[in-house]
């Protein structure tokens, strides 16, 4: 086994007990409802209950994690005298990174021969979970720090995800689409294919009229951009519609010749944004343009 840490933060939509099986330490995020505040817990039973919530009216907010945060996070792990290597949350989403980066230059400064490396993901959602993943694989065949930096680097680009949902009012409220856009696109079931650019920049890609045709423009698209769906794992996240993620993926896996399916719950970082009733796929292809 190599001799890094693997970190990172809890809306990698990892399940908190997979994180633990493969050595992989997340930094919980914080979210608040009214003036209460909660940590996500990173377990899919709590995640059905946050999202019952938002179609009861809840309204979440989340936060950017501070550099306090990350010292608080990080301090501990020093002591094991490892390279550690944090996968963020990708700065065309959230200023998370370079809050990240700046504890890491502290620490650095405070603690001679620390080694914190933090990779910009540019992406979301499991898309930089993948990333943790693969770090975690590289640690565990004996692959350096210097090497699965590099490693991250270089294959971020090509992870591709695609999101799409028919329903804005979340979207909406999180001031992601305006009021006028919402209005159009319901009266006209029109749901939008939502990808990330290169920078990780939250864009939409197409819109399509009803699921259906939704979901077929999806198949186009990953028939154009995937590379060897035989070798890799399509990962499919969700907000809380498990039936039909699981139907979206199985029909994926079967049109492509995926090698496997895993599947999961889109956390209270992203969901909180979205609300429920998204979807989307992961996988890796050919390298995202701007």
């Amino acid at each position: 086994m190599g001799s890094f840490i693997v970190t990172t933060d809890s809306g990698c939509d990892l399940p908190l007990s997979f994180c633990s099986s493969r050595g992989i330490i997340p930094l919980k995020m914080n979210y608040a409802i009214g003036d209460k505040n909660y940590t996500d817990t990173m377990d899919p039973k709590d995640l059905k209950s946050f999202y019952d919530g938002m179609r009861a009216g809840d309204v979440p907010k989340t936060s950017q994690v501070t550099p306090y945060q990350f010292t608080e996070f990080w301090t501990p792990l020093l002591e094991k005298k490892q390279p550690l290597i944090h996968i963020a949350l990708g700065s065309g989403i959230s200023g998370t990174w370079a809050n990240a980066v700046s504890a890491a230059d502290m620490l650095m400064k405070e603690n001679p021969g620390a080694d914190i490396r933090v990779i910009d993901s540019t992406l979301a959602s499991v898309g930089y979970g993948m990333l943790a993943i693969l770090a975690a694989d590289l640690r565990d065949c004996g692959s350096s720090a210097d090497e699965c930096q590099m490693q991250l680097e270089k294959v971020k680009s090509n992870i591709n995800t695609y999101y799409t949902t028919g329903d804005l009012t979340y979207l909406y409220r999180s001031g992601r689409v305006s009021r006028t856009g919402m209005v159009i696109a319901h009266a006209l079931n029109i749901w939008p294919i939502l990808n990330l650019d290169l920078d990780g920049h939250l864009i939409v890609q197409a819109k399509e009229r009803g699921k259906k045709k939704t979901i077929e423009r999806i198949h186009r698209i990953i028939s154009e951009l995937c590379v060897d769906p035989e070798d890799q794992t399509l990962y499919i996240c969700h907000s809380d519609i498990a039936e039909e993620a699981e139907q979206f993926g199985e029909d994926i896996k079967k049109e492509f010749g995926f090698r496997d399916v895993f599947y999961t719950y889109i956390g209270t970082t992203i969901g909180s944004n979205c609300g429920p009733g998204l979807m989307a796929a992961f996988f890796v292809g050919k390298k995202r343009t701007n």
